[in-house]
C-alpha cells in the first residue's frame, strides 16, 4: 500500500542543503510508490505558540497563519520527515516554533506513525546533529503512536548547494524515501 509521506523543509536558504536532501528523499519515495509531498517553511507565516493550552480543549490553534494548513496536511499523512539545517547544535528556529504550534496534535487524531530526519551541519562530526536529534524525540515521545524511524545525517556541509559534492548523502537519502 502507498503511503502518504509529508516532508518539511526548514531551511529559510535559497539553495539549501537539507532542503537538496529533502528533494532526493521524495525521489525515492515516489520511486518506492509512495504519495510525497513537501512544504517549505521559507515563505510561511509562522507565529510563535502564546502558551495558552486552548489547543488541548479545541484541538486547533487559536492563532491564525499558515500552520492550520500544515497541521492539517500533517494530520493526513502516514509519514513526516523533518529536514532542516543544524544551527548551534539544535534545529533550525523555524522548525522548533512549528513543532510548538503543532501542539493540538496530541489531542487529536493523527494517522502518522513514522518520523524521519534529514538534518545538515556544517561541523564535520555528526556528534553535531545530536541536539537536533534529542529535539525531535521530545517532540514524538509526546505523541504515543510515532517513533523516529531514521536520521540522514549530512555533516561538513555548509555553502549552498555543496551536499551536491556528496554523492553518499545524496542516495543515503533516496534510498530512505525508496524504503520508507
Amino acid at each position: 500500500m502507498a503511503k502518504k509521506v509529508l516532508v518539511i523543509s526548514t531551511s529559510m536558504r535559497n539553495n539549501a542543503n537539507s532542503d537538496i536532501l529533502a528533494d532526493e528523499f521524495i525521489k525515492g519515495a515516489i520511486a518506492g510508490g509512495s504519495d510525497a509531498q513537501k512544504i517549505t517553511l521559507k515563505d510561511k507565516k509562522i507565529a510563535f505558540c502564546k502558551g495558552c493550552l486552548s489547543c488541548a480543549h479545541t484541538k486547533k490553534c487559536v492563532i491564525d497563519d499558515d500552520v492550520t494548513e500544515i497541521f492539517e496536511k500533517i494530520k493526513e499523512v502516514d509519514v513526516v520527515v523533518w529536514a532542516t539545517p543544524v544551527y548551534y547544535y539544535a534545529m533550525s528556529g523555524q522548525m522548533k516554533t512549528l513543532i510548538d504550534r503543532l501542539n493540538p496534535l496530541y489531542v487529536s487524531d493523527y494517522k502518522f506513525r513514522d518520523v524521519y530526519l534529514i538534518a545538515t551541519a556544517a561541523e564535520p562530526d555528526e556528534s553535531a546533529i545530536n541536539g537536533t536529534i534529542k529535539g525531535v524525540e521530545g517532540w514524538i515521545e509526546c505523541l504515543s503512536h510515532t517513533r523516529l524511524k531514521g536520521v540522514i545525517k549530512a555533516v561538513g556541509v555548509s555553502s549552498p548547494n555543496e551536499v551536491k559534492q556528496h554523492q553518499n548523502y545524496l542516495k543515503e537519502a533516496y534510498q530512505t524515501g525508496l524504503n520508507i
